[in-house]
């Protein structure tokens, strides 16, 4: 990676967000935010736009994205008034109802990619961590996949290709894996300051998975009020509390279910918010499979498998080399490449005499 000093967003300072030349590029994007307010316009109460805020629905997309039955749970929402909501945000929409490819290229330009810290790792997901969009990384314990969510913690804070800007980090730990000393040499590595890249990540640890889901409201409201700073959503790991909660016989079918209640959520999350979601996940014995008993597959069954826009799998080779490789993707080639953990975190393998 090229190390050459470069700017880091700095709370204290919007000046890496808001400065000149990027001003446009932020504007643009905040375009895409359409506040509920905008719904005052249409004759909906102001009392109601606070009943839907209270509800963590901000924005015009998250009305769209919210089913009837859910709204009707509401004090105060009855089918008329979801009716005049429903159609007001129609009128204000920037996208209702079917469009082009052609257009759909033109919006998916808003898309940017994080940098894993391996050349080799971003040409393997094509270019890196892509924002609105689910990249799950799978794998056993020690393969990398904590590393790696450290190793974002930082890169994606720096300014990209194709205009990124850099922006903060939210993260959801689960297995009490997170170390924000770990972010200080990593920083080092890219030239950044220690200090402003700790105080760009948001951190919270999930205690249960009723909780895990909880602070998705509270992510939604971080990403509300500063809208279009957040750029990266770790969830770190994604079924480590299910597995625990939900582990008695007949509790499987109320475990998906609960689960992909949440996975809906972060998949409406990255497309509001044009953020990118990434998450860890376990692994556990394909049963299934008579002939290779020993085969592993990630946690979750199809629930995960669906909710998951990108799926790599991280494990150790022979010579103990760590090894991604692509597992499901609607773009991305089946194929593999070697990465390296280092004290600067995720890297490429050094050519070895």
């Amino acid at each position: 990676m090229d190390t050459e000093i470069i700017q880091v967003v700095d709370p204290e300072k919007e000046s890496s967000v808001n400065s000149e030349e990027n001003l446009g590029d932020l504007e643009e994007e905040e375009a895409c935010f359409q506040d509920i307010v905008l719904l005052l316009e249409h004759g909906i109460a102001h009392d109601d736009l606070k009943r839907l805020k209270a509800a963590g629905i901000n924005t015009i997309k998250g009305v769209q994205m919210t089913i009837r039955k859910k709204l009707s749970e509401i004090k105060g929402f009855d089918d008329a008034k979801i009716d005049r909501i429903k159609n007001a945000c129609k009128k204000i929409s920037l996208a209702n109802g079917f469009t082009t490819a052609l257009d759909v290229v033109d919006q998916r330009k808003q898309i940017f990619k994080l940098t894993t810290g391996s050349q080799q790792l971003d040409k393997l997901l094509g270019g890196g961590i892509e924002s609105m969009a689910i990249t799950e990384v799978f794998g056993e314990f020690g393969t990398g996949k904590t590393q790696l969510s450290h190793t974002l913690c930082v890169t994606a804070q720096m300014p990209g290709h194709n205009g990124y800007i850099g922006g903060r980090v939210i993260f959801i730990d689960t297995e009490h894996t997170f170390r924000p000393d770990r972010l200080r040499p990593i920083a080092d590595r890219f030239n950044l300051d220690q200090t402003t890249v700790l105080d760009n990540v948001l951190y919270a640890r999930a205690y249960n998975s009723e909780h895990q889901y909880e602070l998705l409201d509270n992510v939604v409201e971080k990403l509300h009020e500063e809208a279009g700073l957040f750029k990266l959503l770790i969830v770190d790991s994604v079924m480590a509390l299910f597995r625990v909660d939900y582990c008695g016989r007949g509790e499987i079918a109320v475990r998906q279910q609960k689960l992909g209640q949440m996975m809906s959520r972060l998949q409406k999350i990255s497309e509001e918010y044009n953020i990118a979601v990434f998450m860890t996940n376990q692994i556990t014995s394909d049963l299934n499979n008579l002939e290779q008993p020993d085969v592993q597959k990630p946690v979750g069954g199809n629930i995960l498998a669906h909710a998951s826009t990108t799926r790599i799998c991280f494990h150790k080779n022979v010579k103990g080399n760590r090894i991604a490789k692509v597992y499901d993707s609607p773009e991305l080639e089946e194929c593999e490449v070697a990465f390296a953990i280092t004290s600067g975190g995720i890297d490429d393998v050094k050519d070895v005499d």
